[in-house]
Parts: C-alpha cells; structure tokens; sequence
C-alpha cells in the first residue's frame, strides 16, 4: 500500500463533497441521520465492511451524528483504499438515507 501525492489526494478530495482533511494523515467526515438507531444501524454496515478490507475507520457516535476519520497505518498517510472505502461509506449513506 503506496501513500498518495499531496496532488492525488487533493484530485481524490475534490470528487468527494462532506470529506475534509484534517492534516497530511487522516480525512473525516460528518453524517447526519434522522435517529440514533439510523446512526447505529449505518455504523453496523461500516463496521462489516471495513472488516471485510482489514481496513478500519475511526467512528464516533453522537446521538444523530457519526463521524469517520480514517488514514492508512502502514503508508504513513493516505492511499487508494482509504479513498476506495469512503466512496463506499458515502454510497451506504445515501441509500440510508433513502
């Protein structure tokens, strides 16, 4: 797993509204739901599938609101994968919100 350019992730950032950076290492994002339980049912699907990567996000829930913030361990910074995975997050948070 390579660490993307500064360029790579700021083209990456550009494509994905809601994601900021928070220094050279680690992107977050804050989701909104309806609930709680929408949260917690979101959080279920993120876990199952940033385990099926061996690839894990920090979360935080705060009542209707979940925050991931993610960055590859072992490049030191960002990758692919990171940005591969937050796609996915984001498109498991639209159909939630459906």
């Amino acid at each position: 797993m390579e660490r993307l350019t500064e360029e790579g992730i700021i083209k990456e950032l550009e494509n994905l509204p809601g994601w900021k950076r928070l220094d050279e290492k680690w992107i977050e994002r804050k989701y909104r739901f309806k609930n709680f339980l929408a949260g917690v049912n979101f959080v279920d699907q993120i876990a199952e599938y940033a385990e099926g990567k061996k690839h894990h996000p920090f979360i935080s829930i705060d009542y209707k609101m979940v925050t991931l913030k993610i960055s590859s361990w072992q490049a030191k910074g960002l990758t692919d994968l990171d940005f591969e995975m937050v796609k996915h997050f984001d498109e498991l948070y639209e159909e939630a919100e459906k």
